[in-house]
């Protein structure tokens, strides 16, 4: 039996694809912004919505896209916008800080107080005064829990530090006409300690010396910030401290690395970088003079401590004990 000439047409025909939809199509009503071909949605600051920009004032394009190496390849690295938000959020707590609950302490009613629909979907979290389940009862700890215990110094962190800055990283943030003896000296305490450096500079071509050596940097500053380094040293001229000065990746090394009760070892021209800042006159006796050669040992020494906690007190209020 012949088959119809309409199905062996059809057999023969490739399969036609959908018209791809024009830029701006909304191509799914879960998002009502403009979309571009692939559906993905892009953001456009105005009226009410206010322009969204980066930890140095730039202004964000997109915050709801990563820069990839073709539609379904792997984020590139050169996507600093997401760089920094994943930065921000991996530094955005101390884990060894947290006071872990124990499970077993809870006990009584759970009863909602007031609606959360605003935030959830929750059946019971929207019903005020609903659920009021009793919780079950408290486990049974293997032994009472010993609430009277007197504080131990030979438990304690804090007063059984380390004591060493073997295998710690020291980052030198460094400008063109910086000393070439202080940072010679420093580099030399650095190794005879057993420890490590990194050169942060303006530029990643890295800078020339006082005496017309030219140093090799290792991070430039808008992507080498303090939380990488056990300690840090600002080594600049008093020109290059000056350009530092309006820089807000270098105010940020700074006032992060004193916030953190890090060790800081400082030259005379670098104080221009503190009190643009905002810091200069909360410097405490961690933050170190590097005026001569024999300062930068007596630094390093110093940064054995690796913290300085009497400093967290005055720059996190939280840290005060309650009452």
């Amino acid at each position: 039996m012949a088959k119809s000439p309409s199905t062996v047409g059809k057999a023969s025909e490739a399969p036609k694809k959908s018209p791809s939809p024009a830029p701006g199509e909304i191509i799914s009503n879960s998002f009502a912004g403009p979309q571009a071909e692939g559906g993905e949605t892009h953001q456009f600051a105005g009226g009410d919505v206010a322009i969204l920009t980066t930890a140095h004032g730039i202004p964000v394009a997109d915050d709801q896209n990563s820069l990839k190496l073709g539609a379904r390849g792997p984020i590139l690295l050169e996507d600093s916008h997401f760089r920094e938000k994943m930065f921000h959020f991996d530094h955005e707590r101390i884990p060894e800080r947290v006071v872990h609950a124990r499970g077993y302490g809870a006990h009584g009613y759970f009863e909602l107080t007031e609606s959360l629909s605003d935030v959830t979907r929750t059946d019971v979290l929207q019903r005020v005064g609903g659920l009021g389940l009793p919780l079950p009862d408290p486990a049974q700890a293997a032994r009472p829990t010993m609430m009277d215990l007197s504080p131990s110094d030979a438990l304690s962190i804090l007063k059984n530090g380390p004591d060493s800055f073997k295998g710690r990283k020291l980052g030198i943030l460094m400008t063109d006409g910086a000393d070439a003896a202080i940072f010679n000296a420093l580099v030399k305490a650095v190794e005879k300690e057993g420890a490590v450096y990194e050169v942060v500079a303006p530029k990643i071509g890295g800078v020339t010396l006082s005496d017309g050596t030219a140093v090799a940097a290792k991070q430039k500053i808008d992507g080498g910030p303090s939380v990488l380094f056990d300690a840090v040293a600002v080594v600049a001229s008093e020109e290059g401290a000056a350009l530092l000065a309006i820089d807000a990746a270098a105010k940020d090394f700074v006032t992060d690395a004193f916030a953190h009760c890090k060790y800081i070892g400082l030259t005379a021209e670098a104080q221009a970088l503190f009190e643009k800042a905002g810091i200069a006159d909360d410097l405490d006796e961690a933050c170190l003079p590097l005026a001569t050669v024999k300062d930068a040992g007596a630094f390093i020494a110093a940064c054995r401590a690796l913290r300085h906690w009497p400093r967290e007190l005055a720059v996190d209020p939280d840290a005060q004990p309650a009452a």
